[in-house]
Formats: C-alpha cells, sequence, structure tokens
C-alpha cells in the first residue's frame, strides 16, 4: 500500500446554499480562500463547480471558472484542478462542455466525467452515452483528463467502453462515489466489487453521500485508495447532523485521521506526476 493518497477537495458543488450552511463558499473569492487554505492544510486536488456572483447558484460560464483558476494558480501553481461538467442544472453539451474551453493558463488539468445516468434524492442526473462519449472526445482534444465519476458497478463497465472506443487514456483517475440512494450503498462489499472492476492502470479515491462521507473516506484510506471529501457530499461534521462542517475541519479531520495509520497526502507536484498532468 502507499503511505501516500491523493486527497481531492470538493469544496462548493451545486446543491448546498448559504441558507443551507453559511459555512458553503458560493463567491468566487470565497471559493479561491478556501481552496488555497484547503491546499495549506494537504488537499493536492480541487474538483471546482461555479457559482454566479449574483445569486450563489450554479453556473456553466467558463469566465468564472477561469476567474477561480487564475486566483488558485497566481498563489498555488501545483494544485489540481478539476471542472465540472455535470448536467445536474445544465443538460446542453455547449453549456456542460463551456469550462473545458480554456486554454493556455488557465486550461483545468481535469474535467470531470459522470459515466451514466443516476437518480439523487430529489433530481435526475441525465448523461446520455452520446453526451458522456462527447464530453470525452473534448477532453481528449482539449488536452484536459477525465475525472471519471462512478456511483456504481455499471458505470465502470461504461469506462472499460470508452476505453474500448479510445476515447480515455490512461493513467485512468477515478472517484468511486458511495452511499447515494439509487447507486451502490456505503459498504464494504461494493466498494470491493468497484474497484477489483476499475481497468489496470487506474487510480482511485472514494466518497461518500451525506453520513456516508467519513465511512466511505476510512475505508478507502484502509484500502489503500485516496480521498474525495468537502462540503459538495456532506455539510454536517457528525453523523447526528448537530454541528455543520467547514471545509477545514473536514480535511483536518481526514489528514489526522490518515496519520494515525501512516498515511499522508501527496505534494501537489507528486500528484502531477502520478496522474500524468504537466
Amino acid at each position: 500500500m502507499d503511505k501516500k493518497f491523493i486527497l481531492n477537495f470538493t469544496p462548493t458543488g451545486v446543491i448546498p446554499t448559504k441558507e443551507m450552511t453559511p459555512k458553503v463558499p458560493v463567491q468566487t473569492s470565497e471559493i479561491i480562500e478556501q481552496i488555497l487554505e484547503a491546499a495549506d492544510l494537504g488537499a493536492n486536488m480541487v474538483h471546482i463547480h461555479a457559482r454566479d456572483p449574483k445569486d450563489g447558484l450554479a453556473t456553466f460560464d467558463k469566465n468564472i471558472y477561469a476567474e477561480i483558476i487564475k486566483g488558485i494558480r497566481a498563489e498555488n501553481k501545483d494544485l489540481v484542478t478539476c471542472v465540472s461538467t455535470s448536467g445536474r442544472n445544465f443538460p446542453e453539451f455547449e453549456k456542460r462542455s463551456d469550462c473545458l474551453d480554456l486554454t493556455g493558463g488557465l486550461k483545468p488539468d481535469f474535467g470531470s466525467l459522470t459515466l451514466s445516468s443516476l437518480n439523487f434524492n430529489k433530481q435526475a442526473s441525465v448523461n446520455t452515452p452520446d453526451m458522456i462519449r462527447a464530453l470525452a472526445r473534448k477532453m481528449l482534444d482539449n488536452g484536459i483528463k477525465p475525472e471519471l465519476e462512478a456511483f456504481d458497478l455499471g458505470m465502470i463497465n461504461y469506462a472499460h467502453y470508452l476505453i474500448r472506443k479510445g476515447l480515455i487514456k490512461p493513467p485512468y483517475y477515478f472517484n468511486l462515489i458511495l452511499g447515494n440512494i439509487a447507486c451502490a450503498q456505503a459498504n464494504l462489499l461494493s466498494l470491493g466489487l468497484m474497484v477489483k472492476e476499475l481497468p489496470p492502470d487506474s487510480i482511485w479515491s472514494v466518497g461518500g453521500i451525506g453520513d456516508s462521507q467519513l465511512k466511505m473516506n476510512m475505508m478507502s484510506l484502509i484500502a489503500g485508495g485516496g480521498v474525495r471529501v468537502g462540503l459538495e457530499d456532506n455539510i454536517y461534521f457528525d453523523a447526528r447532523r448537530k454541528q455543520l462542517a467547514s471545509n477545514s475541519d473536514l480535511i483536518k479531520r481526514i489528514v489526522n485521521i490518515a496519520g494515525v495509520i501512516g498515511r499522508a497526502p501527496y505534494s501537489s507536484k507528486e500528484v502531477r506526476k502520478v496522474l500524468g498532468v504537466g
């Protein structure tokens, strides 16, 4: 087992609002500030969702993504950046892929690629085969690696299909996200099956939805994987949902737990080498 691991930070997502928790960053300056703080605490990769400064809601606007990436790289040039191509709010390819048009010093290292449609508690995330292939093709053409989001075993099978079609190239980076109501549940058997079916040359991190976050992060650390953690997936610090978490709380806790079993986050430079990004 590698003693070092990927710590993939998910600060914002599309769901948490200031009404739900005042600790979620929604203004561009807040998002940048919390990402830089997370990097100082050990995060080596960040999964970015942009928010509209006017209303705090999710936006596809590449100019806001550009502002976030610019703010990060002004202080930290090595942190691995991933932009979201989520279709939960914007189903059109042109909108979902807008952030993949960034170039030069503002080009992201990764773009998220959810590998099938799925249902959340109150909303569907629709990812048709044509959409997935089109996003994968644009990432490949633009030199942006896909962050492969898998919520169940079937999504991993679809990744094998994309490999056969030449649409994704190794090394493959997976976020395995368990505990969603309509997908793989947050237990050791589900995680083991998903890891077993990953293609060769895969690197993986594990996240959990809501109360499952800490449990799945710990399982991954013990099993030799990386961690996906942040307010995007879980806004509470405790399972009883009495204490709202901050992003820094969640990162400090996971770094401390990892230290108990002799593991620590890679540096961002090390993650770049592991994931094959410049």
